[in-house]
């Protein structure tokens, strides 16, 4: 070995032993002859120093460092003179005092320095991600990162779980987001694609009598990317024989309370919350909510009624609802303008024709230009059913059902940040369950799968598929940490006939379910048991853990919103030869 320790590793103890450290230079200070430097590895820093009386050559050495050069210092560990200890380090209270230096790589001035505070554009952090790789922060999520998937994995071994590799080149099923697809040499015009997910592949596990499977599953999906989304990612994958929705969700509780105790030192009460997807958009307007604040949404739809605010009165005329919120102390921090910020928002993002708003004052009276349309005892009463106090903010939007769920939703999330309502240092975990199995594409004019194609629908509503499908709830449950949905899973249909009973809903033909899905109904046909599991982000997961709000801090290597790789220019162009192999002919489409 080229050390005997790490730069994170000397103490007191080690006083007056000879070390040898290796690592990147960081700060380089000369005070008046006597050349001091930090030196860094992935454990620590480690302060070194460079006497005069070790000879002019060992100090024109050190003077000639420069940061990020790699070097090798032999020397003995000492106590640091009373008043020089540096608290904020490990090694803070002793310094190699160097008597030998050798020089192993230069390095050219670094585009990001790992130890400055100051960091530039994330563009050019991704360009030299080898040298962002080094910043402590990064370090420190990775490590993490590492230890949340050996807890993980220790954790399913001690519950009888099989870890099993699935193919990463399988066949393209359209359903879900964009496959990428691979195209086959041996094969003309075939392609494979890359897994969205190892999911027909643990159902297969499950018919093949592998009644617990775990795996650390790397998966891609074409799709349009944003923070917490990548084009490739890795997900905690698991699957269980002979079980029932409860069965999977007790055992996801348990890994939640693990993590929690080893990785923040934090105690979670199980079993975890359970809310049911009626519930949590009517008081959220969000099936993945963040539960860790309040201003929940109220609806005053028989209350607007009463009112002579035409736009209100108008919309639940045609049907519609008028829901809002209550802001906290919102009335003093919005002013007219903020208000204005936020209507164009709920329009922009969310298409609502307004946004409606109150100052709440003294004896419930609200103060807006659409108050006089509201006699008094009425604001009295959307002021108690908000449980509004003198200086919030009342926000409201009138429209269709789901309108009011995205835009109030999205209010929701934005005040609470703009406000500091949501407490960084708290962690919440719950579920979500009783989704609808299908939703209606209003454009293509059919039903689709609201999780997979594969989930079993409640018992009690599988006589209403083929009658009235938007009655159907599936036997579905999303793990929600902290507004973020944080897994997905369902119990899956183990019965064939009843498989291609959801194919006809989803428009599937027969023909074409086999065609897509052959392997797996002829499978289903051999004795399959029922089955059920689910799916953990590992990337969100760690982001969320750590209190980042970017999943490209928590991955390695990561692409931007645009899908491409900085740091190898990945995608690229590739040789003609190449695509002569592959039968493949480029022609892009006109500027």
């Amino acid at each position: 070995m080229l050390r005997t320790h790490t730069c994170g590793q000397l103490r007191p103890e080690h006083v007056g032993q000879e070390c040898t450290l290796c690592g990147w230079v960081e700060t380089i200070r000369d005070h008046g002859g006597t050349v001091f430097f930090d030196l860094r590895d992935r454990y620590g820093k480690t302060q070194v120093v460079v006497s005069p009386e070790e000879g002019q050559e060992l100090l024109q050495q050190a003077q000639g460092l420069r940061a990020e050069y790699v070097v090798q210092v032999q020397g003995v560990v000492a106590l640091r003179p009373p008043g020089t200890e540096n608290p904020k380090l490990a090694t803070g209270q002793v310094e190699l005092r160097a008597r030998k230096i050798q020089l192993l790589n230069r390095s050219l001035p670094p585009p990001v320095a790992p130890g400055l505070k100051e960091l530039p554009s994330e563009e050019v952090r991704l360009r030299y991600r080898y040298l962002d790789l080094r910043r402590p922060a990064m370090q420190e999520v990775l490590v993490l990162r590492h230890r949340m998937t050996k807890l993980m994995r220790d954790y399913f071994d001690e519950l009888g779980f099989l870890e099993i590799e699935t193919p990463m080149l399988g066949r393209s099923t359209p359903e879900g987001a964009r496959d990428y697809l691979v195209p086959s040499r041996i094969h003309p015009g075939k392609f494979y694609a890359l897994p969205q997910s190892p999911q027909l592949y643990k159902q297969i596990l499950m018919i093949a009598g592998y009644d617990r499977y775990v795996q650390v599953a790397r998966c891609f999906r074409d799709e349009d990317l944003r923070a917490d989304r990548q084009p490739e990612f890795t997900q905690l994958d698991l699957e269980m024989a002979f079980v029932e929705m409860e069965d999977v969700m007790e055992v996801i509780d348990g890994l939640v309370a693990r993590l929690a105790r080893e990785l923040l030192g934090l105690e979670v009460s199980l079993p975890l919350p359970r809310l049911t997807y009626d519930e949590v958009m009517q008081r959220y307007g969000d099936d993945a909510p963040d539960l860790r604040y309040g201003m929940e949404l109220q609806d005053i739809t028989s209350l607007a009624q009463q009112s002579n605010f035409q736009v209100f009165r108008q919309v639940v005329e045609q049907g519609g609802v008028v829901r809002g919120l209550c802001v906290p102390g919102g009335a003093a921090h919005y002013s007219r303008k903020g208000i204005d910020e936020l209507t164009v928002f709920v329009q922009q993002d969310f298409g609502a024709k307004g946004l409606a708003w109150f100052r709440v004052e003294e004896g419930g009276k609200l103060n807006s230009p659409i108050a006089k349309n509201f006699p008094p005892s009425l604001q009295q009463k959307i002021a108690q059913q908000l449980s509004a106090q003198p200086g919030d903010l009342l926000l409201f939007v009138a429209g269709d059902f789901d309108l009011t769920c995205r835009a109030l939703a999205g209010v929701r999330k934005r005040v609470a940040g703009e406000l500091g309502l949501v407490p960084r240092d708290k962690m919440h975990f719950a579920w979500v369950v009783e989704f609808p199995l299908f939703h209606w594409n209003d454009e293509e004019k059919r039903w689709e799968a609201n999780h997979h194609p594969f989930t079993a629908p409640r018992p009690q509503d599988i006589p209403y598929l083929e009658t009235e499908p938007g009655r159907c709830r599936a036997l579905a449950y999303d793990l929600v940490i902290n507004g973020s949905e944080a897994g997905g899973g369902t119990i899956r249909i183990h019965d064939p006939e009843l498989q291609k009973r959801v194919f006809q809903v989803l428009g599937i033909s027969p023909e074409q379910a086999q065609e897509r899905f052959g392997f797996l109904l002829e499978a289903l046909s051999y004795g399959a048991p029922p089955h059920g599991g689910i799916a953990l982000g590992l990337d969100r997961w760690v982001m969320l853990f750590s209190g980042r709000e970017n999943i490209r801090e928590v991955i390695a290597f990561p692409k931007t919103q645009r899908a491409v790789d900085l740091m190898t220019g990945a995608p690229g162009p590739v040789d003609p030869r190449q695509l002569r192999e592959l039968h493949i002919q480029v022609q892009l489409p006109p500027k």
